[in-house]
Formats: C-alpha cells, sequence, structure tokens
C-alpha cells in the first residue's frame, strides 16, 4: 500500500490506494472528495481520523492538484561536520528552512537557495533527496495546498547565522542530538516525517509526571 499524509495543521490526511486502513477512519474515495468541507470540519475538531483512497497511485498527486491550487516548495535537513542539525524558529515553532520555487529553477537550487537566505549559511552542498511533504495553508482567505521537496544537505561552514528577520525568522540556531530532540517536541508533524526515529524518542526523564 502507497501511503501520504496532508497535513491540516497536524492533523493527516491519509491519502492512500487502500479504502480500508483502520475501522477509526472514514473512508471517501478522493474523486470525491470535497478537500474544502473537510479542512473546515478538521479545523473544528469534527474530524479526525480521514482516508481518501484511489487505487492508482500515479494519479493521487494529479487529483490532490484538482482539490486545491498547488505549491511547489523546496528545503533542507542541514548538517555540519559535528553533526548538529540547522534549525528556523519562526511563528513560535522550530522548523526547517524552506521556500518556494522560482520559475525554471531546479528543486535542488530552490532548496540550497532558500536555506541560504532564510540562514545567512554559505558553501552548502547536497547530499540526497530525503521525501516530499503535503500540507494545506491559507492565504488571502483561500486554502492552498503546498509540496516541498526536503534534501539532507551538509556544510563546512561555521559563521555565524542570519536568520532573515522580514520571513518572520526570529532564530536560526546549530541543534547537537539532544536539542534537536527537544525542538521537535516543539515542531510540525510534517518535519518530523524528515527525521531517523531515534530523534522523535523521549528520554523518560523529560516526561512529566
Amino acid at each position: 500500500m502507497q501511503m501520504y499524509k496532508v497535513f491540516v495543521k497536524d492533523i493527516p490526511i491519509i491519502i492512500s490506494t487502500e479504502k480500508n486502513i483502520g475501522s477509526q477512519y472514514t473512508a471517501i474515495p478522493l474523486k470525491l472528495a470535497r478537500f474544502k468541507k473537510l479542512i473546515k470540519k478538521i479545523n473544528k475538531g469534527k474530524l479526525i481520523y480521514v482516508n481518501l483512497y484511489h487505487k492508482n497511485e500515479e494519479k493521487i498527486e494529479k487529483f490532490l492538484k484538482k482539490k486545491l491550487p498547488f505549491v511547489k516548495a523546496a528545503g533542507g535537513l542541514v548538517y555540519n561536520d559535528k553533526k548538529e542539525i540547522l534549525f528556523i524558529y519562526r511563528n513560535d515553532k522550530w522548523d526547517l528552512p524552506k521556500g518556494h520555487i522560482e520559475k525554471g529553477e531546479s528543486y535542488e537550487k530552490a532548496a540550497v537557495r532558500e536555506v541560504e537566505e532564510e540562514t545567512g549559511l554559505q558553501n552548502v552542498v547536497v547530499k540526497k533527496f530525503i521525501t516530499k511533504t503535503y500540507h494545506v495553508f491559507k492565504r488571502n482567505g483561500k486554502f492552498k495546498l503546498k509540496a516541498t521537496y526536503w534534501y539532507e544537505m551538509f556544510t563546512t561552514y561555521d559563521g555565524p547565522l542570519k536568520p532573515e528577520k522580514s520571513e518572520g525568522i526570529k532564530k536560526a540556531k546549530w541543534k547537537n542530538f539532544e536539542k534537536t530532540q527537544k525542538a521537535l517536541r516543539d515542531s510540525y508533524e510534517n518535519i518530523k516525517l524528515l527525521f531517523p526515529k531515534e530523534y522523535l524518542t523521549t528520554h523518560p526523564n523529560d516526561r512529566v509526571a
């Protein structure tokens, strides 16, 4: 079974090639899905588990583009030579640098450009493609669907970081393993999809009784 997650805030709409993925899920054919109505129900807390299904995996994104205006973005999970990870702090959440793809620009070049612009980083090298994530956002009163192409990157740059204040970025920080674990507790669910599971494990001593 192929499965995608389209995040509305931090609630995932599951889009899969199977009708039945669990008894708690409301199953709706992707062709018949009324996305705006579903999003409003999720935002009001009236719907949590929903599975939109289509037997042909190759046509899933095609139908998504019909349902909502489609925006493409690219970003990076950046490591330095200390094995620290680069985070930005925006909208009261720890996030990873990303942004829109410009006309004629490749996904990789867009990802590197956005990382450098948003953090002041230099000498960024793309190592590999990680995955593509989807989330719904609202702009000018209209819902849109953003597909973000994520790349693992590396840099030897150890100079000062310069958060892009005009983009609402308050901080840009390198974080070691422990600090990354902590940041991910105050991040977005689609960002967590990019990390190996050991980063998402909460140490028993960190749990609140």
